[in-house]
């Protein structure tokens, strides 16, 4: 009988460190390894872009898995940090100059060593991501990608109706155009306003340059929100973990 020499179908591919994967997707806080295997059974669930199947084992570190669509980070070496930055601290974790800095407020919190996702100059405040996720801190800063972010900016007033209208078509800058995305007035008190405003723009001092440009400089400037994850109500100077939810819709907005 002649030989075969095919390859085997490369069906459910194992690497080292594999696990099962309704293991790794209850470690992941998916559900019971029950339910993750009802998952997998109901073709819910891919790896690596292919339907996953009863008996599949992954490598946690590296497989790319999805369910119902939706990105899983089940690495657990990798960490997701929303903080409200103070205003008067710096966006490092170890400044040179002796300002206060992001690591007095992590400490010993966070076991492994995070980074900055973006920045905050000293005099803003609000929320700020850190992850040692080094690829999903790449799509989230590159503009490309055109995540949002959202800032609530107190500015001299009174504001003009077509401001708006200014801010959305475009305002040049010395270093190039820059636009926003939304623009609405909040409140106004006696020569000052609220304002808030998204764009995606990721240039140094931005916002701030921006609204100067248009005559309304800022007297204060908290960032509410990047992409789907909101500053909500913690509290100034706090950190917290992500959800996993909060994870997946980071890996939706940059197209994982």
């Amino acid at each position: 009988m002649p030989r075969d020499n095919r390859s085997p179908k490369p069906d459910a591919p194992v690497y080292e460190g594999a696990e099962r994967l309704q293991k790794v997707l209850a470690a992941a806080g998916v559900g019971s390894r029950r339910a993750c295997e009802d998952l997998i059974f109901r073709r819910r669930v891919t790896v690596n872009g292919r339907v996953a199947q009863l008996g599949d084992k992954v490598d946690p570190a590296t497989a790319v898995i999805h369910v119902d669509g939706e990105r899983l980070q089940a690495d657990n070496r990798l960490v997701y940090v929303a903080m409200n930055k103070p205003r008067g601290v710096v966006t490092t974790m170890a400044d040179e100059k002796g300002r206060n800095e992001l690591a007095e407020f992590i400490g010993n919190r966070v076991e492994q060593r995070v980074y900055h996702v973006g920045r905050l100059d000293a005099d803003s405040e609000g929320l700020l991501l850190l992850t040692n996720d080094g690829t999903l801190t790449h799509k989230l800063m590159h503009p490309s990608y055109q995540v949002l972010k959202t800032y609530l900016a107190e500015v001299a007033g009174p504001i003009p109706r077509n401001l708006g209208k200014r801010l959305l078509a475009g305002v040049e800058l010395e270093d190039g155009p820059v636009k926003v995305d939304s623009f609405k007035v909040v409140d106004t008190l006696g020569r000052t306003a609220q304002v808030e405003l998204s764009l995606h723009e990721g240039r140094k001092h931005i916002v701030r340059r921006l609204l100067a440009e248009v005559g309304h400089p800022v007297s204060r400037l908290v960032r509410t929100s990047i992409g789907p994850i909101k500053l909500g109500d913690l509290r100034t100077g706090r950190i917290r973990r992500l959800t996993n939810a909060e994870v997946a819709a980071l890996f939706k907005a940059v197209g994982d």
